[in-house]
């Protein structure tokens, strides 16, 4: 039974991965031979992050994945230093005003990924062993949450609020799972109201980007311009879409076809058909997930297993989300298929702990 699991989850990983490799080279192609002069630029660095992951998925599946309990804290200090480190001028690559990166000609590393990864791992520790307990607020909800409040204040600084939410909601709901009480977390939610305020409507553009949400065609050209050219994109591939290849949005209408607004040329070249397939396949790896989840030995392993399946899923829905308008704009890739280095390999390693995990759960 959890043998059949584990293929499934490779499968549909595999198939999420192959049409994520295709779509790339279709949607950036173009874009690639115009500043790079090469139309395989960008598809034959994401071949690389494809071997690089497979190598450190595979790396995974050989440990014991409660060996990764023992370094729960270490993980924690080295992802604290990574964070610090990216934001020091000449470490740090600064991009469109943001310092998220360490880059070099051949190497780019997104620390805020392995943060994610190392806060996930702390928390399921945590709560592992402090499950007796979990309700109790000194001693169960505060320590998580204080190193979640520094792991968010030290990405907030790059900046990144995205990462910072999904992070945030993703180590809530694993300790609502856990049994923290409900009053705790809303408390929390209330109390992060006036903090969200500030850091989304006093600060220029993000608050332009609520107000794009709300109705991109008050600056058609500006903020609301990716919002439209995906709606665009979505509405011109109809059932059947224009066929791979002849997307006219990724022509620089869409800006980051490849990356961000990946799955709106999905859309249009693929039509609803596509579309809906892709959501199908996340549907069935979130339930291989749950599986997984159900075969789980430990507790550790349990909540491991949750972190990194919300995770993906949040990212998910959040790409998808804001493709189709239905979230306001926010660079959060759609997991397996859009280009990116560390966010793509860091989701092909959480593949390949949940499958250690599927693994273990086959010896009870």
């Amino acid at each position: 039974m959890v043998r059949t699991i584990r293929i499934n989850l490779l499968a549909v990983t595999l198939i999420l991965i192959c049409i994520g490799t295709v779509m790339i080279y279709s949607t950036s192609s173009i874009y690639s031979w115009e500043r790079y002069g090469d139309g395989f630029f960008f598809l034959k660095r994401h071949v690389s992050f494809v071997l690089i992951g497979s190598v450190f998925t595979f790396f995974i599946m050989l440990l014991d994945y409660r060996k990764l309990q023992r370094y729960a804290k270490p993980l924690l200090v080295v992802s604290f230093v990574l964070l610090l480190l990216v934001l020091v001028p000449g470490i740090g690559r600064e991009v469109s005003g943001a310092r998220r990166w360490f880059r070099s000609r051949y190497f780019s590393f997104q620390p805020s990924e392995f943060a994610n990864l190392a806060v996930i791992i702390y928390a399921a520790d945590f709560i592992a062993r402090k499950k007796a307990l979990i309700r109790d607020f000194f001693r169960g909800f505060l320590p998580p949450l204080c190193v979640l409040a520094v792991t968010a204040l030290l990405i907030l600084l790059q900046p990144d609020l995205g990462t910072t939410l999904a992070l945030g909601i993703v180590v809530c709901v694993m300790l609502f799972i856990a049994g923290v009480r409900f009053s705790y977390l809303i408390s929390l939610l209330l109390s992060s109201i006036p903090v969200l305020y500030l850091l989304i409507f006093r600060v220029p553009y993000r608050r332009m980007r609520i107000l794009a949400f709300l109705n991109p065609w008050i600056d058609p050209k500006g903020s609301g311009f990716q919002i439209i050219q995906s709606q665009i994109a979505l509405g011109s591939g109809g059932f059947f879409g224009v066929g791979l290849g002849h997307s006219k949005q990724k022509l620089f209408y869409l800006p980051a076809a490849h990356t961000d607004f990946i799955f709106s040329i999905i859309g249009e070249e693929l039509g609803l058909l596509g579309t809906i397939g892709i959501i199908i396949l996340f549907m069935v790896l979130v339930y291989q997930g749950l599986k997984i989840m159900k075969h789980t030995p430990d507790t550790f392993g349990y909540f491991l297993a949750a972190g990194l399946l919300l995770m993906i899923v949040f990212k998910a829905a959040i790409n998808i989300g804001v493709s189709c308008g239905v979230f306001p704009t926010k660079g959060l890739p759609l997991p397996f298929i859009s280009y990116g280095g560390s966010s793509f390999i860091f989701d092909m390693i959480s593949v390949g702990i949940l499958m250690n995990i599927a693994r273990t759960g086959e010896y009870p």
